[in-house]
C-alpha cells in the first residue's frame, strides 16, 4: 500500500537522495545536510503546533511504500511565504510608448521585480522519483496537499501559489539566467541556485537590476523561455491548471518559470473533496468502487492518506465503506471522519 504521511527525522537519507535526484533548479531541496535536517525539523514542528492562522509553518509529506518502507517522493506546503526572507518575482506587464504627433503606438513588454506574493500560501517541493512515475502516483502526491488544506483551511492563506521550474538547456542551465550572469551577477547558476536553496537571498536585492527590464532588449534565447516550464514540469503544471490555477504574469527571477495561483476555496480538489464518516467492512462486503479514491484522516500531527478502490461511498449509510487494511493505514476507527477525493481523470 502507498501511504502519504508527515516527514520525520528517520526519512533524512531518503530526502537527501531525492534532493540529489531532483537536480539543479529545484531550490526547495538543496543538497545540504544542515538545511535538509532543518527542513525536516521545521516540518515536524509545524505539524505539531496548534494554530488558527497561517504563519511560518512548512509542511513536508513523503510518499511511502508500506511493504518495502521505501520513500518514493515528497511534496510540501508553505503556510505563508516571504515573511522571514523576501520572496522575489518578476512581473511581466505592458507599457505603451505613444506619440500622437508621430502617429506611433508601441506596446512593450517589461519585467519588474516585486514582492507581490508576500503572505500567500505555496504548494512546493513536489518530486516523484523516476522509477515510480506511473499510474496515479504523481496525481496522488500532488492532490494530497489539497485534501490537507481543505481539512485545515485556517492554517493557510486565501491565495495559493505554485512556482514552476523554468526551461533549462542540455547542461541544466536556464537560458534566461545567462544574460543575468553576464551583466549583473558574475557567478554561475549552480552557485546562485545553491545560495537560494540554503536561504542566502541577500545577494538578489544587492545585485538584481532595480529598474523595469524591457523584454525586447533581452537575447532571443531569454525572451523565448519567459513563462515557459521545464519539460519534466509540464505534467505538474497540467495538473495544477486542471485544478484552476492560472498564470498572471509572475515569473521566477532566474529561470523565468511561471508562478501560478488560485484561491484556496476555488481549487477543484478542495471543492470536490468530501468529509464523511467511515464504516469499516470486510473486503468482500465492500464491492470495489468504480474509481480510485484518495482518502485521508482528519488529523494534523498524525495525518495519513492513501488511495485505493477498496472503498466506496454508501449513500444510505452516508458513510465511506473502507477495508480493515485501509482503516489501519489511515489510523481510523469505525465512525471516525475522513476526507476523500476521486483521483481518476475527468472526475466530476
Amino acid at each position: 500500500m502507498l501511504l502519504i504521511r508527515p516527514i520525520q527525522q528517520s526519512d533524512y537519507p531518503a530526502l537527501m537522495q531525492i534532493a540529489a535526484e531532483s537536480g539543479a533548479g529545484f531550490t526547495s531541496l538543496p543538497v545540504n545536510e544542515q538545511k535538509l535536517k532543518q527542513k525536516i525539523a521545521h516540518s515536524e514542528h509545524s505539524f505539531a503546533v496548534e494554530t488558527d492562522k497561517p504563519g511560518n509553518q512548512g509542511y513536508l509529506f513523503v510518499l511511502e511504500d508500506t511493504e518495502s518502507g521505501e520513500i518514493l517522493g515528497t511534496s510540501g506546503i508553505e503556510a505563508s511565504v516571504g515573511l522571514s526572507t523576501p520572496l522575489y518575482h518578476f512581473h511581466q506587464s505592458t507599457v505603451v510608448h505613444h506619440s500622437n504627433e508621430l502617429n506611433v503606438f508601441n506596446p512593450v513588454e517589461v519585467l519588474t521585480m516585486c514582492n507581490d506574493y508576500t503572505g500567500v500560501s505555496e504548494i512546493c517541493t513536489l518530486f516523484l522519483r523516476e522509477p515510480f512515475r506511473n499510474g496515479l502516483n504523481g496525481r496522488f502526491l500532488s492532490k494530497v496537499r489539497f485534501l490537507f488544506m481543505a481539512e485545515q483551511p485556517k492554517r493557510f492563506a486565501k491565495l495559493v501559489i505554485a512556482e514552476m521550474r523554468g526551461v533549462a538547456d542540455d547542461n541544466a542551465l536556464p537560458p534566461f539566467w545567462q544574460w543575468l550572469q553576464t551583466y549583473f551577477f558574475s557567478i554561475d547558476f549552480p552557485t546562485a541556485d545553491h545560495m537560494i536553496g540554503v536561504g542566502n537571498k541577500g545577494f538578489i536585492a544587492d545585485l538584481m537590476p532595480r529598474h523595469p527590464i524591457y523584454v525586447s532588449l533581452l537575447p532571443a534565447s531569454a525572451q523565448q523561455v519567459i513563462g515557459e516550464v521545464h519539460e519534466n514540469t509540464k505534467p505538474a503544471l497540467k495538473l495544477l491548471e486542471n485544478e484552476g490555477f492560472i498564470h498572471r504574469g509572475y515569473v521566477d527571477l532566474f529561470d523565468a518559470g511561471p508562478t501560478v495561483e488560485a484561491q484556496l476555496k476555488q481549487i477543484k480538489s478542495v471543492r470536490q473533496s468530501h468529509r464523511v464518516k467511515v464504516a469499516i467492512e470486510p473486503d468482500a462486503a465492500i464491492r470495489k468502487g468504480a474509481n480510485q479514491l484518495a482518502v485521508c484522516n482528519c488529523e494534523t500531527l498524525n495525518f495519513r492518506a492513501t488511495f485505493t478502490d477498496d472503498c466506496r461511498f454508501d449513500s444510505e449509510l452516508n458513510a465511506l465503506l473502507i477495508s480493515p487494511a485501509a482503516a489501519d493505514a489511515l489510523k481510523v476507527a469505525d465512525g471516525d471522519f475522513v476526507r476523500y477525493l476521486n483521483l481518476d481523470k475527468g472526475a466530476k
